[in-house]
């Protein structure tokens, strides 16, 4: 049925419950739904923001039986045209997954990976606010008085941390006293995100072991690299239609950059950060560790080729071998 370009009043609730820009006419997601309900029968609807604003909306559509399609952004030539509004907005996505431009499936976070996410949004922030605080001590340590330099200045991690957070400053010169009360203070910041990294971590393991053990058996992958390629496939098993599709979204699937005599292709910049992040980690890890992945990036060095390509038809490799066991998860 062709989607009118003044959107019905259902839309328009839709949108901008979505969104969050203003109250819908009738509250929360049974006031969406009946508005759906009462415009006739409604099989296949598209989202914008499944993985933000919009997933509490696309999981009660899925729980209603209704097939929900991910919609990306409006079309900029649009926006600019038409201006942008959530109506519009509501609009463009039923047009998209109308005409099948909108064909993926949301992640759904229901499930294992939904779990792992959450916990991996906490370890990954702790971690952050830890590098910070260490960062900040030893910038604190290379321009602060001599004799802080010269105690300081060549000690490990984990050591640096324990003796600033156990310092006991005693008044005397203004900067020296006041230096080793921030230092002090950073050093126990840096203690504190360290036990959290550990308490989601402890979690992580049993959890991606239980839910993928076919996964983390693989050379190279271990409990965070698996973690990282569970939340990145999600708890939807329509979302992996293909290996082809599975490196695309890990930003491994290779782009022709080709000019003139010159034949090479690159790596796709867009798709999930993190699990290309996951896919650098084991390659480094295999082409330091495991022979036949040493063997092949040493044939491809003689033959000419940088070690930028070398590590990009690697990734693809490692995508390759990673998608059936999350396929697997995934059924």
């Amino acid at each position: 049925m062709p989607i009118p370009t003044s959107p019905p009043p259902w839309i328009r609730s839709a949108g901008c419950s979505a969104s969050g820009s203003s109250p819908p006419p009738r509250p929360g997601m049974p006031g969406c739904w009946a508005g759906w309900a009462d415009s006739g029968r409604c099989a296949w609807t598209g989202i914008e923001g499944t993985g933000s604003y919009g997933a509490g909306l696309a999981r009660h559509m899925s729980a209603a039986g209704v097939r929900v399609a991910g919609a990306g952004r409006s079309d900029r030539q649009d926006r600019r045209r038409q201006g942008k509004s959530d109506p519009l907005d509501a609009v463009s996505a039923a047009r998209a997954a109308q005409s099948g431009r909108a064909r993926g499936a949301p992640k759904g976070r229901d499930g294992a990976a939904g779990a792992i996410r959450a916990l991996m949004v906490a370890k990954r922030s702790a971690r952050s606010e830890r590098t910070q605080a260490i960062n900040q001590a030893r910038a604190l340590i290379v321009t602060g008085p001599g004799d802080l330099h010269a105690r300081f200045t060549r000690h490990a991690t984990a050591d640096l941390v324990a003796e600033l957070a156990a310092l006991r400053p005693r008044p005397g010169a203004v900067v020296g006293y006041h230096t080793r009360i921030a230092l002090r203070e950073l050093g126990r910041r840096a203690e504190f995100p360290g036990s959290q990294i550990l308490c989601p971590g402890a979690l992580i393991v049993p959890l991606v072991t239980g839910h993928a053990p076919a996964l983390i058996a693989l050379h190279g992958v271990g409990s965070d690299t698996a973690a990282l390629f569970l939340v990145a496939a999600g708890d939807h098993p329509g979302r992996l239609r293909s290996e082809a599709a599975w490196a695309h979204l890990c930003a491994a699937a290779p782009i022709p950059a080709s000019s003139g005599k010159t034949i090479r292709r690159r790596l796709n910049p867009a798709g999930d950060r993190q699990a290309s992040h996951a896919l650098w980690r084991i390659v480094i890890t295999r082409m330091s560790s495991h022979p036949p992945t040493r063997a092949y990036a040493g044939r491809r060095t003689a033959e000419g080729l940088p070690e930028k390509e070398i590590m990009r038809c690697l990734k693809r490799y490692v995508a390759r071998e990673a998608c059936p066991h999350l396929r697997h998860v995934a059924d």
